[in-house]
């Protein structure tokens, strides 16, 4: 069982939580909340992360990206401590677990037909993206892609998406803090990234760190952080209500240590620093709920 749990890398939950809990907040805000689409929201991202993460595993085993040259925390498949045909199992499980929470999501929101249709081709995607990330022949997180990815599903589709199956409506302001969201999970992919960049050169993986190099891939982070702040502000400014929205201010010292620590340690230093980043999203959600409710 702890080698499952290993394998579910229970750390990066805190995104699917952000996400959800973003689209949920705007929603309230808005006089729409819903608590079972929020519930089957979140146990739907959950589950597509968790299918993501075991795809993951066994995809960078077979194109050696995990390897002993690896900065980061072993992996599972890679180590022996699971084998790639139980992790094909697992993988399948997690898919069609995916598939039926997201078909009791849709049908639980009373959307129409053409809600519905496009609601399920978005779950399709989504399943079929969280497990050709690292697997088939031409992987996307291989060709750079990932970064992408992670800002669609994480940003645009886990905020908006949450927001518009309760409100029913569709708004152009909600964009801003959906793009927050969304950088701020493409920031912990970039750290991911850049302590890997050495084995995943090696391996051929192409992510942004390794195109770029190390000092681009810092500045990159960096003008993450900023354009996801900024965005978070345009929509409090636009919405002010009070001096409680100063609040918000709170984040910044989490985004220095994050910029800082990205910018000046060795790459064997930074996982901690991921784990911050992922728990700072999730902070940056709750000080944004406090500041617009």
């Amino acid at each position: 069982m702890n080698h499952w749990l290993k394998a579910f890398r229970l750390r990066t939950l805190p995104l699917a939580f952000s996400s959800i809990g973003m689209g949920a907040i705007l929603a309230a805000s808005h006089g729409a909340f819903n608590a079972r689409v929020v519930i089957l929201s979140l146990l739907t991202t959950v589950s597509l992360q968790v299918l993501s993460n075991l795809a993951n595993d066994y995809g960078d085993s077979i194109h050696g990206a995990d390897n002993v040259d690896r900065v980061g925390p072993s992996r599972t498949v890679q180590d022996g401590q699971i084998s790639m045909g139980k992790m094909k199992i697992a993988m399948m499980f997690f898919s069609v677990l995916s598939l039926v929470l997201g078909l009791l999501l849709i049908f639980t929101s009373c959307l129409s037909v053409s809600g519905i249709v496009f609601f399920l081709v978005l779950g399709a995607l989504a399943i079929i993206a969280a497990i050709l990330y690292t697997n088939g022949k031409l992987p996307y997180g291989y060709i750079g892609l990932g970064d992408l990815s992670v800002f669609l599903f994480f940003g645009l589709v886990g905020v908006i998406g949450t927001y518009y199956l309760q409100a029913k409506v569709l708004r152009w302001d909600i964009f801003l803090p959906a793009i927050s969201c969304g950088l701020f999970t493409v920031a912990v992919l970039n750290i991911n990234n850049i302590r890997d960049i050495n084995s995943d050169q090696l391996a051929g993986k192409f992510s942004i760190p390794v195109r770029l190099g190390r000092n681009r891939a810092n500045f990159y982070h960096i003008l993450l952080l900023i354009t996801a702040f900024v965005c978070a502000v345009a929509y409090i400014t636009m919405h002010y209500s009070g001096p409680k929205q100063f609040i918000l201010l709170l984040l910044l010292p989490l985004l220095y240590v994050n910029a800082r620590a990205i910018s000046t340690k060795s790459q064997d230093q930074l996982d901690s620093y991921l784990r911050q980043m992922a728990i700072t999203n999730l902070v940056f959600v709750s000080i944004f709920g406090i500041a617009v409710m």
